[in-house]
């Protein structure tokens, strides 16, 4: 069949919920049997996410290529279960960089190059590289920003292109909007919606389906108005009221009706019945109430949640799968490097310190691990929590303060943590580090080797420091093992103590391949000895939990 395609816009407010919506409408269509694949178009004119500040853009999500993109493809492929590339992240600064690439070689023959039909015809040869590049027969696009901003105008003027280039039959327009609550006169408004309609069909786009979202109940008489106002059928206004739990939103959505509608907008036949339980007892299990365990996470970005947002999700997966509830406690490593919040360490059982950048607040993290392994409390490290856990414990093994990343003390006469080889010359910062899926060697009578079952895993990285060789010996001889491996043995993938229930760290981030139902094998070993540590059974999971890898 011909590859679909299905857009989505935003409206009256930004983050409103177009990328979960996008995820949950993937998984509607992966239950129907069909192959999804989804694609985040981002107006920002930087080429990638990678060199931006995490408390204007939240997390930084790697992908098997090693594409840095939009943490909205966090949420795809934790919701959908897929694996995406590097297709399926557009920015502004990638498609005004190639063109311009391309009239710089000479290729449009010394034509005027202009936003229409230049631009455009580059976004939509992008747009169409995703099926190619994944073989996928659904392609969920969304736009980002708000419908109204001037630096979507491109995005959304190639996507109106599309429906005359692919076919009625082929596309489908879903606008995501908000619906304000008026306190004073108890009621929800409409008219923001019908304006961003309005402003999108000037544009000369009109919406096939209206996702209405709200915090209060969505009466009839409100999807009624919509539908009238906004030239729209009245199964297509879908009332979404925001729910507690991010996984529920697909069950919401196939109770509304959403799998049939596209079914039938698309003339699609699934090849398939839908089947929920798995996803129904994940809900249901999110539901219960359950014993409570307290982890400490200790970052520099603490201030905006969704600088850390998979790791807090694989965390969730993880205590799901036991049986326990994630009591997260966030604190700011500045704080703990100025000596306050040491009592919020107290009171956990559980650290886990994650990626970061730059010096502020290092201190702070090397303090977490120092409490940690002094007092046996489970701590795990992600990437720079890993090299942070190395330099404690170096200072330790070595009896001096000189020890150090030189990352963070080019001048270090100990430096444990050091700049990889094939950075050493490396000039520009944006999309040059050791990125993507490399594999790793797993060490007998390990926690490592305990937890994945298997010798051998790929995990994604991002990172340009590695711990130092030179150290490995003298580190060993002291108690620290070194669990994970390249396979020529060069890289350590990750480090773990003997004398401890679990302090260990790893040179990769595993959270990007944590799932619902399939949570990462090193996150549940890590929730295992923070049960034990908090004097709490962990139950057997109840689900069909796999190992995500």
């Amino acid at each position: 069949m011909s590859t679909k395609y299905i857009f989505f816009t935003g409206g009256v407010v930004s983050s409103v919920g177009k990328g979960v919506t996008a995820a949950a409408v993937g998984r509607l269509l992966k239950e129907r049997g069909f192959t999804v694949a989804v694609q985040k178009l981002d107006p920002y004119i930087n080429v990638d996410p990678g060199t931006m500040s995490p408390y204007q853009h939240g997390e930084v999500f790697v992908l098997d290529d090693g594409a840095e993109t939009d943490l909205d493809l966090g949420h795809y492929e934790r919701l959908i279960d897929v694996r995406l590339n590097k297709a399926c992240n557009v920015t502004t600064g990638q498609v005004y960089a190639d063109v311009i690439a391309k009239e710089r070689r000479g290729d449009f023959l010394g034509g005027t190059i202009q936003v229409i039909p230049h631009i455009t015809n580059e976004i939509k040869r992008r747009i169409a590289m995703v099926s190619k590049m994944t073989g996928a027969e659904i392609v969920l696009v969304e736009v980002g920003g708000t419908v109204g901003d001037i630096e979507s105008l491109p995005f959304l003027e190639a996507l109106r292109q599309l429906r005359s280039d692919m076919g009625r039959g082929n596309t489908l327009y879903i606008h995501v909007t908000w619906l304000p609550y008026i306190g004073a006169t108890e009621e929800l408004k409409t008219k923001p919606t019908q304006h961003s309609v309005r402003e999108l069909r000037s544009i000369g786009i009109s919406p096939d389906m209206i996702v209405a979202r709200s915090d209060t109940p969505i009466d009839e008489g409100i999807c009624e108005k919509i539908a009238q106002f906004c030239d729209v059928e009245k199964r297509a206004v879908i009332p979404m009221v925001t729910a507690p739990i991010l996984y529920e939103i697909p069950l919401l959505l196939e109770k509304a009706h959403v799998g049939d509608f596209l079914m039938d907008r698309l003339g699609l036949k699934p090849t398939k019945k839908p089947n929920w339980k798995s996803w129904e007892k994940l809900v249901e299990e999110t539901k219960k109430t359950k014993p409570s365990v307290s982890i400490a996470l200790v970052g520099k970005y603490v201030e905006l949640h969704d600088a850390y947002i998979s790791v807090r999700e694989a965390l969730k997966h993880a205590a799901l799968a036991l049986g326990v509830e994630l009591d997260l406690k966030w604190i700011h490593s500045v704080d703990l490097e100025k000596g306050r919040e040491i009592d919020k360490l107290e009171s956990v059982s559980g650290v886990i310190v994650p990626g970061g950048f730059g010096s502020r607040g290092i201190e702070g993290k090397i303090n977490a691990a120092h409490f940690a392994r002094v007092n046996k409390i489970p701590y795990f490290g992600l990437c720079l929590g890993m090299q942070l856990m190395v330099v404690e414990f170096g200072r330790e093994v070595l009896q001096t303060e000189n020890v150090n990343s030189s990352e963070f003390d080019r001048t270090t006469p100990n430096p444990v943590i050091d700049l990889m080889d094939d950075q050493q010359d490396i000039a520009n910062l944006g999309g040059t580090m050791r990125l993507g899926l490399y594999p790793c060697e797993l060490q007998p009578n390990t926690i490592a080797l305990k937890a994945y079952g298997v010798d051998k895993v790929e995990e994604r990285h991002r990172h340009r420091f590695e711990f130092n060789n030179q150290y490995r010996e003298s580190f060993a001889q002291k108690g620290m093992k070194f669990s994970g491996l390249s396979p020529d043995g060069k890289l350590v993938e990750i480090a773990e103590l003997v004398d401890h229930p679990f302090m260990l760290g790893t040179q990769f981030h595993p959270e990007f391949l944590s799932r619902p139902t399939r949570p990462h094998p090193l996150f549940v070993q890590f929730m295992r000895a923070v049960c034990e540590k908090a004097g709490i059974t962990a139950q057997e999971p109840p689900l069909s939990f796999e190992n995500s890898l």
